[in-house]
């Protein structure tokens, strides 16, 4: 199994064939109430925390850094009008205009660039999506129609049947993972947030793992 000569990434598989790794999006599923939502063009998902960087007098630096907000999701979809559907139709609801939500909605993506088996997809799920922007635009230059929608979600995870995605303690080149008991749960939607959790302040003191 060839490797890069300083970071060992692997180039063939581990039968030495020649193999392709690069991650692609021809195979993500996006879902709305276990229903396939068609003729997305692009679904943009970012996740933000502000962090507080600790100063002291006296000292030329930062003695800490700390999160003081909530980690915050905003997600950005572009879909083609198509099949009479506006966006948000194409999403389940019952409604073409934001002020008209009253319920907010759930999504979920599935990555099956991962396995065979749809079952053994990377699920990634967005609870609680509002509605905060929507854009169209009519032009005499191009009459395809396309909607740009903005959502406002609680919180994301990401799961592999209910267990977590990242289950290793190598990353495949040697390089060590450290899987922590609380940020795992987290990871996979079992609890909301970490830095609840008990004994934050000894993590470092004793093993990194708890």
């Amino acid at each position: 199994m060839a490797d890069t000569r300083w970071t060992n990434t692997n180039v063939y598989d581990p039968e030495g064939n020649n193999a392709t790794k690069t991650h692609l999006s021809t195979n993500i599923i996006i879902k709305v109430d276990g229903k396939p939502v068609g003729a997305v063009k692009t679904l943009s998902v970012t996740e933000s925390r502000s962090i507080q960087r600790i100063g002291e007098i006296g000292t030329d630096g930062f003695i800490d850094s700390a999160p003081n907000r909530s980690t915050e999701v905003g997600v950005r979809c572009s879909r083609v009008r198509f099949a009479r559907q506006r966006i948000a139709e194409a999403f389940g609801r019952g409604f073409v205009h934001p002020g008209a939500q009253r319920i907010p909605f759930d999504i979920e993506i599935l990555d099956v660039f991962n396995d065979k088996d749809p079952a053994n997809a990377v699920t990634t799920v967005i609870e609680n999506c509002w509605i905060s922007n929507m854009a169209y635009n009519y032009s005499s230059e191009d009459f395809v129609i396309s909607e740009d929608m903005d959502l406002v979600a609680e919180r994301i995870y990401s799961h592999i049947g209910g267990k977590n995605v990242v289950s290793a303690t190598s990353n495949g080149t040697g390089g060590p993972i450290i899987i922590n008991q609380f940020e795992a749960e987290a990871d996979r939607g079992a609890y909301i947030g970490t830095l609840n959790a008990a004994g934050l302040l000894n993590a470092f003191l004793d093993d990194p793992r708890v």
